[in-house]
């Protein structure tokens, strides 16, 4: 095998990229060669705006600007995903958290928004960004064209949290409110655009955005390589987008569950729903929910990402997000924003716990005993 290689060994299938065959050809015998190269593996539908080797390139380009956030871990936390049973079986579950509460700006939106700017041509640059966001990516590409000395400008929904407004105008970013749904948040949004030449971000729906937040994948999966399952907060499904891509890239068998709120008045779960019935339900409302983070819908783009890579949602209600952040606060001591306390609320479900009770290998219930969950954000008002 070695003596007819042609070309490197394929860390993936152990063959030859590319193989020298030769043949009987009567009189040409031992004249003619022919190359026979690997047949190339049809290249997915979100490959080209979502990969793991895009993510990798993200991380390198905003590394020198955006934080490594930490993990950290709770026994008592810990102690309430068992019951004892469960430890004597060795069916105890550990939650590891990925703390983007220390990102810049207060939440992982950074990441995607400096991604992006760092992408810009000089003269879109000078032009400078427009985006249409509830807060946390509001003011992430505000503090991402601060970084890079150029224009934002903010369209900000009714609604969103006063110390997401203040810390947009802190980074210099120009605001236009709007009524809080998503029609009207691009048509204000298109508006700006037109008249200032400005580049749209947008917050979820963009290839960019898309892998910066996927760093936050490769990173907890260098920081803790053998988690079984990770949990992530879903709005539009930029985050979950990423994140799903580079843990499927680098341990397929991880499991990727997007969290959801159900909303405290109409049923709203809309991921949920499309996960469901395999295809992407819009028409559902705008969730009525404390989360104010989580009340955009998913796109064109993170829809087939979130349907191909998203093994399941656990939908919570407003008491059990309510409950997550009590705990977060008194055991894990850091303070996180609604939204970012919706991956807990759905580790510490009913739903969640019978889940892990599919083929479990480890006592009763734990299929999955390392659990990972994205802490995505910190902006609240207090």
């Amino acid at each position: 095998l070695e003596a007819a290689a042609s070309g490197p060994v394929s860390p993936i299938r152990g063959r030859t990229r590319a193989m020298v065959l030769s043949w009987d050809k009567g009189p040409s015998e031992g004249k003619r060669q022919k190359v026979a190269t690997k047949p190339k593996e049809p290249k997915s539908e979100t490959e080209s705006y979502a990969s793991l080797k895009l993510i990798r390139d993200a991380a390198k380009r905003i590394a020198p600007f955006a934080k490594l956030t930490p993990v950290h871990t709770c026994t008592s936390i810990d102690d309430m995903m068992s019951d004892d049973t469960d430890k004597i079986e060795g069916a105890t579950v550990e939650l590891f958290f990925k703390c983007e509460t220390f990102q810049k700006g207060g939440a992982f939106k950074f990441r995607g928004a400096m991604n992006s700017i760092l992408q810009l041509s000089k003269a879109d640059l000078q032009k400078g960004v427009v985006t249409h966001s509830s807060g946390n990516h509001a003011g992430a590409l505000a503090l991402a064209a601060k970084t890079k000395g150029i224009p934002s400008y903010i369209v900000v929904p009714e609604g969103a949290p006063q110390c997401k407004l203040d810390a947009i105008e802190t980074y210099g970013g120009q605001i236009t409110r709007c009524e809080a749904t998503v029609p009207a948040r691009e048509a204000t949004a298109a508006r700006i655009q037109k008249t200032t030449g400005a580049t749209l971000i947008p917050p979820y729906n963009y290839g960019p955005v898309i892998c910066g937040q996927g760093t936050i994948g490769l990173e907890f999966m260098e920081q803790v390589p053998d988690l079984d399952v990770v949990i992530v907060p879903i709005s539009g499904g930029g985050m979950i987008s990423g994140i799903a891509t580079a843990v499927k890239g680098i341990k397929k068998d991880c499991v990727v569950i997007a969290a959801e709120p159900v909303g405290a008045g109409a049923y709203a779960a809309d991921t949920f729903e499309s996960k469901k019935r395999k295809e992407l339900v819009d028409d559902l409302p705008v969730p009525d929910t404390i989360a104010d983070g989580l009340k955009a819908k998913m796109g064109s783009l993170t829809w087939p990402v979130v349907r191909d890579k998203v093994d399941g949602c656990i939908t919570v209600t407003e008491d059990e997000i309510v409950a997550a952040m009590k705990i977060i606060y008194e055991r894990l001591k850091l303070v996180v924003e609604p939204s970012g306390a919706v991956g807990l609320a759905a580790a510490m479900s009913t739903q969640f716990k019978e889940f892990n009770r599919k083929n479990p290998p480890w006592g009763k219930i734990s299929k999955h005993k390392k659990v990972g969950v994205v802490l995505c954000g910190g902006n609240v008002d207090l």
